[in-house]
């Protein structure tokens, strides 16, 4: 793996453990096995590699969401396989975290690439429930912007729930009950 490479893994893995504060120039290079002439030498500073490390977190969420969003099976289905899929739940979600992290929020840089995903991830939803109300899958009242926002609300205050519980259950509990309301017609 390229020392890059390595810089933006290793990136990506501190702030979802530590957060950005917790994220220290020199965890990173340990972490990524390079020195600090190759860490600046590609990088003007922490704040360019962790927006690098974002934007690759949220690439990574998008590609992972659509996977099941643009999978086989009806409206329903795809949401639900979205919702129930593989997560570690208890390290909550990478990008989702960052949205509480207060130096992530305060810099207009870093917050960008956790804004334009989530905004990303309630557009997608949005074109699926619309999706689903065309071909009769949810009801004719439901509204595809505000059932987007609900879906993603309920996973991520369902990792935070999970993370202050430890366990796993409040989130298992979230998503059954929104698959439950998206069920009914």
């Amino acid at each position: 793996m390229e020392t890059v490479e390595r810089l933006i893994r290793s990136t990506q893995e501190l702030l979802w453990e530590r957060g950005y504060v917790g994220t220290s120039p020199k965890a990173i290079q340990r972490a990524a096995d390079a020195g600090q002439g190759s860490m600046y030498h590609h990088f003007t500073g922490k704040a360019e590699l962790a927006k690098a490390a974002i934007e690759r977190s949220g690439a990574e969420l998008r590609e992972a969401a659509e996977v099941q969003l643009a999978g086989e099976g009806t409206p329903a289905e795809r949401i639900s396989g979205y919702l129930g899929r593989e997560r570690d739940v208890l390290r909550g979600c990478q990008v989702g975290r960052l949205a509480a992290d207060p130096d992530v929020v305060a810099d207009p840089e870093l917050r960008a690439p956790v804004a334009e995903t989530f905004e990303w991830l309630r557009a997608r939803l949005a074109e699926v429930v619309a999706e689903g109300k065309r071909t009769g899958d949810f009801p004719e009242s439901l509204d595809p912007e505000r059932t987007a926002a609900t879906i993603a609300a309920v996973l991520q205050g369902g990792y935070v729930l999970a993370r202050a519980a430890g366990s796993t259950e409040p989130f298992e509990l979230a998503v059954q009950g929104l698959v439950d309301l998206l069920g009914a017609k």
